[in-house]
């Protein structure tokens, strides 16, 4: 799954939760927290080839929008995995993952 993630540029749920979930018949919220895992160690090996040949150095012409993208990814963390996982099912996790993946395929396709 990791090799598979890391050469279509997805490191999240779009690929990884289905596939743990089906191929494991773990329940979603582990398989998100497995995706994670799997997802880290994707980033970790991107990062340190991208740090190689200098491709970061672009993220200086883009301060303000690459901040915004991390305060939205650290707020959006904590909301979903401290506070929204205690409160909505499981069965509204999958049926929120499937309207992801259905909108992603729609875009995908008409791509």
């Amino acid at each position: 799954m990791g090799v598979v993630a890391a050469l279509l540029g997805v490191a999240g749920g779009e690929l990884l939760i289905p596939t743990i979930t089906l191929l494991y018949h773990l329940d979603v919220k582990l398989a998100g927290s497995m995706s994670l895992l799997v997802s880290l160690t994707t980033m970790l090996f991107a990062f340190a080839r991208y740090s190689r040949d200098r491709s970061f150095l672009v993220l200086r012409e883009k301060v303000r929008f690459m901040l915004f993208m991390v305060f939205d990814s650290l707020l959006g963390s904590f909301l979903g995995g401290s506070l929204l996982l205690k409160v909505i099912p499981q069965e509204g996790i999958l049926m929120l993952l499937v309207l992801i993946l259905l909108i992603s395929s729609y875009k995908l396709l008409k791509h």
